[in-house]
């Protein structure tokens, strides 16, 4: 967790708040492994990453995945779309624009 948070220069309370975690999620070990904390923190990178090079890097991919509302999904941002169980709705949008699909 400490990587990733570095990786996007937050504090892991900011991780945790951002993947919709409590902090002790995040920063005790035996609740790192949990199932849960373990799938957000992952949808939250793998949505990040599928962005990552059009956004011009982690910074810029994590203020689009916090901040950016997706009109085609009733005006969301991916953040919490994905804290509300989403993630597979931001995923198929995603499909969408791959191939030059309009937002």
């Amino acid at each position: 967790m400490e990587r990733v948070a570095d990786a996007f220069r937050m504090t892991k309370g900011q991780l945790a708040e951002t993947a919709g975690l409590g902090i002790a999620s995040v920063s005790k070990s035996e609740w790192r492994g949990a199932p849960r904390t373990q799938t957000r923190v992952i949808e939250m990178l793998e949505i990040i990453g599928r962005v990552l090079d059009w956004a011009g890097g982690e910074v810029q991919a994590m203020a689009w995945y916090r901040s950016q509302p997706i009109p085609a999904l009733d005006g969301r941002t991916p953040e919490a779309l994905v804290k509300s169980g989403r993630a597979g709705a931001v995923r198929d949008y995603l499909d969408h624009l791959a191939p030059g699909g309009f937002a």
